[in-house]
């Protein structure tokens, strides 16, 4: 039995480009300073800043909104001048912009430096993803793409836990963290990746995306993003509404909150490569999106449950785990495998697009909501709302179905 486990692993991680390889790791030494993000909340309302709950929720929409103009300028750019130059830039950019940031203390400059930030560091996504692309074949890109979540996740173990005792100590050095570990990665990808020629035949047939497709009449990847939105507006709370809950709430301090943000990676870390390598054989994808949105949804509404407060944590962090788990990995391949080497920045875009306007209303809204009544009324609605969405991949799922047999 042993045997056979270790051999699952061995086969799941096989096959992959030494380009997959080389940019998962480079996302790993950029993810492991991600301590800014699941803290800044806790930060702009904690003793030395005074904020509000709205504000920082303010703060954190404003990083949202940074997110969508920097992905859809990343992924303009990524078609024009390539993929290479656009990380490369961002990941620059992107550290000396957390160095800011840790230093103004002013209200509205935090906001300003916010918002710059994200649009810089945030254009690297859209960029990676087509890097990614690009990298792999049909038959390893969705393992390709676990490999890369698996080092983001990796990554945010090692921040969030680190970040858990750097915050007990000193906040302002989360950002100093965070700013070196984009430059070290800039580094790495400046002196091990040489910009390629973007010109690859494509596994995709002309049938399937012809080559003059914009994703912006893309009826049906428009409704995909409809529902990723919904779903992104609720996963984001993870790391904004729900720390201020457990520490405020249930009474965890940051060293259990940043322990149970490690939990979260390292789950993902341990099973999601043998699982996807598992799963995607079946070509079941919406199916195990359905599956993976009603478990986040499950996690938000357990945090209703009385208790033991740590235990309850720790039950929510299995939930929504799991349920990234499921459902992350083929939500990228559903839009992957509608693109080709000419559109491929657009869709990536989108797909960015959509995480960020999750990124910009989900604590702005959901904030406004904990102030107006309190965080159990929020949960409540975050779970409905989850299901809601997972119903409408259900549905999704029928009619492409339906179209593919037609």
């Amino acid at each position: 039995m042993l045997g056979r486990t270790i051999s699952l692993y061995k086969i799941s991680f096989t096959g992959l480009s030494r380009e997959s390889w080389l940019l998962s790791f480079i996302m790993l030494i950029n993810r492991s300073g991600t301590m800014v993000l699941p803290f800044m909340t806790l930060y702009l309302t904690g003793k030395e800043m005074n904020r509000s709950l709205s504000e920082a929720g303010f703060v954190m929409a404003l990083f949202g909104f940074g997110s969508i103009v920097g992905a859809y300028f990343g992924g303009k750019f990524s078609d024009k001048i390539g993929f290479y130059k656009v990380q490369l830039f961002a990941l620059l950019g992107g550290g000396l912009m957390f160095f800011i940031l840790g230093q103004v203390k002013s209200y509205p400059l935090i906001c300003a430096s916010t918002f710059l930030l994200s649009m810089v560091n945030e254009a690297f996504r859209p960029a990676n993803s087509s890097a990614i692309a690009f990298y792999s074949t049909a038959e390893n890109r969705t393992r390709s793409y676990s490999l890369n979540r698996l080092s983001i996740n990796l990554g945010w173990a090692v921040g969030a836990s680190l970040g858990g005792l750097i915050a007990a100590f000193n906040y302002e050095l989360l950002f100093w963290v965070d700013g070196i570990t984009n430059l070290l990665a800039a580094f790495l990808l400046f002196t091990f990746l040489k910009p390629a020629l973007q010109k690859k035949k494509e596994e995709v047939s002309s049938e399937e995306v012809p080559e003059t497709l914009s994703a912006y009449k893309d009826k049906t990847y428009l409704w995909f993003l409809v529902l990723m939105t919904l779903f992104s507006i609720c996963f984001v709370q993870l790391f904004t509404t729900v720390p201020k809950y457990f520490r405020d709430d249930l009474l965890l301090n940051e060293k259990y909150i940043g322990l149970m943000m490690a939990v979260n990676g390292i789950i993902i870390v341990a099973i999601e490569m043998v699982m996807v390598y598992t799963l995607e054989k079946k070509n079941r994808g919406i199916t195990y999106i359905v599956i993976g949105v009603v478990m986040c949804a499950v996690s938000f509404l357990s945090l209703l449950l009385p208790g033991n407060s740590k235990c309850i944590a720790l039950v929510m962090i299995l939930f929504i785990s799991f349920g990234e788990i499921m459902a992350m990995p083929f939500m990228t391949t559903f839009w992957i495998q509608r693109t080709n080497d000419k559109n491929r920045g657009q869709y990536a875009a989108l797909y960015t697009i959509s995480w960020g306007l999750g990124n910009t209303l989900g604590p702005f809204l959901v904030s406004t909501l904990v102030d107006a009544s309190e965080f159990k009324v929020a949960f409540i609605a975050l779970g409905f709302i989850l299901l809601g969405s997972a119903y409408g991949f259900y549905k999704l799922g029928s009619q492409t179905s339906k179209k593919q047999l037609s």
